[in-house]
């Protein structure tokens, strides 16, 4: 692409983003595409959840990490115990596929993963994922913690589960092919997935702050 055509495909970018707005084309939904109703994740029952942060950026600059602690805010209002991890920072490895651990652990790596976060996902009633969108998918930080749950598949099965996402772009079809990724691992690991929000058209902190997905994020952790 020629700096002429890339001036252009930018400029409509850039109008696409203006036109849409922060906040007008993301979702914020139940299982049912509906938002959480009170209770109705929790029956009740005061949860552990455990939140898997994967930006690299600094907390206060982060727009993923916004919303994270907007979810976990509300879900500590409403009596639930939450556990965050921050994947980009922590110590840890890939999954090598060695299958020493035979998919019940431990893993060969003594890392953050393993010494940190893997009691407190074994013992959770809740995942949450929360990721800023790279080339439509969600960040390497994260794929590296999800690829280590191999160690405790079966044990990690039956959860549920929720996904935050973050991107600069605000196309219809933004999170498309994260939000399939997501559905993928929710069916494969048997989790009951709570909701997604998925803030389109955030490309800055200041941005995310003045959208509506803060608040749905809010929401959905009050009411569980």
């Amino acid at each position: 692409m020629n700096r002429r055509e890339f001036v252009r495909w930018s400029g409509l970018g850039m109008m696409s983003l203006l036109l849409s707005g922060c906040g007008i084309l993301g979702t914020s939904a139940g299982a049912a595409g509906e938002e959480v109703q009170k209770n109705s994740v929790s029956g009740g029952n005061k949860m552990k959840i455990v939140v898997i942060n994967s930006s690299p950026h600094a907390r206060d600059e982060s727009t993923s990490i916004y919303l994270s602690d907007r979810f976990s805010a509300g879900a500590v209002s409403a009596g639930h115990q939450v556990f965050t991890f921050d994947g980009a920072n922590e110590e840890t490895h890939p999954c090598r596929g060695c299958d020493i651990c035979h998919m019940n652990g431990p893993c060969v790596f003594s890392d953050a993963i393993e010494n940190k976060l893997m009691p407190e996902l074994l013992s959770a009633d809740m995942i949450v994922l929360v990721t800023p969108l790279y080339y439509y998918g969600m960040s390497a930080q994260l794929k590296t913690v999800i690829d280590r749950f191999y160690s405790r598949t079966g044990m990690l099965h039956g959860k549920k589960s929720m996904l935050i996402a973050t991107a600069y772009d605000s196309a219809d079809w933004t999170m498309t092919a994260l939000s399939e990724h997501y559905a993928t691992l929710v069916r494969y690991m048997d989790w009951v997935d709570v909701g997604q929000v998925l803030g389109i058209g955030c490309g800055s902190r200041s941005l995310v702050e003045k959208s509506s997905f803060g608040e749905q994020a809010y929401n959905i952790g009050a009411n569980l």
